[in-house]
Formats: structure tokens, sequence, C-alpha cells
């Protein structure tokens, strides 16, 4: 089913597919980037995810994300400008493109002084940080998806809690 969820167990190789991912993407679009991070629960050691790496793209300018597009294409990712009108903030891909085989990729791309930027590695450090809030997190994952199994909005809405609690304890402790 297309909107279905499903959680794996960490995989060790999702690490290496991401910096063999980010170096075909450099190659590509480097002279455009300020930086390409590893986000999302592929990114925490441990951590069980959809078995979807999530890429985070940060450029100077978002109109920047123009010129980056048919480059992207290149590499057989979709980019999907319906999205924006939920996050005007963020330019979205997927690899591979809708109707071709098992999504492997997600980019997001943003600009680097966005609250997006911001959030997504906030949140990815503080549970690199703290095993046990990733751990919390994992559990909660689980019980979403066997109430959510088929519907992945309801499934991303019921995190947003956690995320913002999350969000605002790691600002605290920067503090």
């Amino acid at each position: 089913m297309i909107n279905s969820v499903e959680i794996s167990n960490y995989d060790p190789n999702w690490p290496k597919e991401f910096e063999e991912e980010k170096q075909r993407l450099l190659s590509l679009i480097g002279s455009h980037v300020i930086g390409i991070e590893h986000v999302g629960s592929t990114a925490v050691p441990g951590l069980g995810a959809k078995p979807i790496i999530d890429i985070l793209i940060g450029l100077k300018d978002l109109n920047d994300a123009k010129s980056c597009i048919p480059l992207l294409e290149r590499l057989n990712y979709e980019y999907v400008p319906e999205y924006e009108d939920e996050l005007p903030e963020r330019r979205y891909f997927r690899k591979p493109p809708r109707g071709q085989g098992r999504r492997k990729f997600h980019i997001h791309m943003v600009a680097t002084s966005s609250d997006f930027w911001e959030r997504q590695l906030l949140f990815r450090d503080y549970l690199r940080l703290h095993p046990e809030v990733a751990k919390e997190y994992y559990i909660l994952k689980k019980e979403l998806v066997a109430k959510f199994t088929n519907n992945r909005r309801m499934y991303t809405d019921n995190k947003t809690v956690f995320i913002t609690k999350v969000l605002e304890k790691a600002r605290e402790e920067l503090e």
C-alpha cells in the first residue's frame, strides 16, 4: 500500500549509504550547496526507522534550489512541488520517483538560515547524545505504526508532540 508505514530495525549500513549518496550529490550540485547532512531516524545509531535516508541540503538562499532540480533529476530524484504549500521553506525530492521501486532517499533542501535546518539538526544531535530518548522515540514509533499502519499522515502527525518536547528540552540545554 502506497501510504503504509514500515519501521525497520537500525541498519548500520545507513550512514555508509548516506555518505555514498552525499558524494554523488556533491559531484553534481556541490557549487550550490553550503552543507549536506544526514538527518532523521536513520542518522541516529541504534534507532529503528522507516528505511528511507533523509538528506538535508543547506543552501545560502532557497531560490538556488531551482537550478538544482534538473541536476538532481539526473540522479533519478523526483522534485515534489506540491509539498511546498505545507512547508514553503523546503524543497522536497524523492528517489526513486513514485512508481519506480522502493523509496531509498528523501532530500529536504532549505536555506541554512531556516528554522527547518536548525530543527532537523537539533533533533538529530539530541537523540545522538541521549540514547535513552532515542529509545523512547523508537517505542513511540512502533506503537504508532501498529495503530496507523496504513495512514502515514496520522503516524507523522502523532510524532509531533514528542518531537516538539525534545526540541524544547534541547534548546533549554543549549542555554
